[in-house]
């Protein structure tokens, strides 16, 4: 379920490798660049987290998996989170009613965190051209229906490119 042209990373103040006195974590005792280092990746995983909770929260239905996160070890010890992903479902759904229903579902969870990135934001303009696209095809089959003609779901269905959804991999 990923896309990588749909994925983006969270950015982090934090350098791995950054200096580290001798004595200071190995006694337990962490001099204030590494004291510093502590509160900036506590800081880190804190905004990580809530960001892929909220798209979880938001995205009933369109999420595929809880939230994966990628870690980078404190001078402290401790792992903490530096960028997170989510799982979204963006396919179509079989008529172009549901695919209206899921595209908003989509954009929500995608919009969801306070400070969407560049990824999230690319996912929600996708799924507002995949609600365009299915509302100008439920425009059609309505027209059609009303001049006598044919249509409906098998038509958008059959239609290009109304079946190409797929997963993609929301990353803060």
């Amino acid at each position: 379920m990923n896309v990588s042209a749909v994925s983006s990373a969270s950015s982090s103040a934090y350098a791995p490798g950054a200096s580290r006195q001798a004595g200071g974590a190995a006694s337990g005792e962490l001099d204030a660049d590494q004291a510093a280092q502590v509160a900036k990746l506590k800081q880190i995983d804190r905004q990580v987290r809530q960001h892929e909770m909220a798209h979880v929260a938001a995205g009933a239905g369109v999420v595929t998996s809880g939230a994966s996160f990628a870690y980078e070890k404190g001078p402290d010890g401790q792992n903490y989170a530096v960028a997170g992903e989510v799982g979204i479902d963006t396919s179509p759904g079989r008529t172009p009613e549901e695919t209206i229903v899921r595209a908003r579902r989509i954009r929500s969870a995608a919009l969801a965190p306070a400070d969407p990135s560049p990824q999230d934001r690319s996912v929600a303009a996708a799924a507002t051209q995949m609600e365009v696209t299915a509302r100008m095809a439920l425009a059609q089959q309505r027209a059609q229906a009303a001049s006598g003609g044919g249509g409906g779901a098998a038509a958008y269905l059959s239609a290009p490119g109304s079946a190409s959804g797929s997963i993609v991999d929301i990353r803060a």
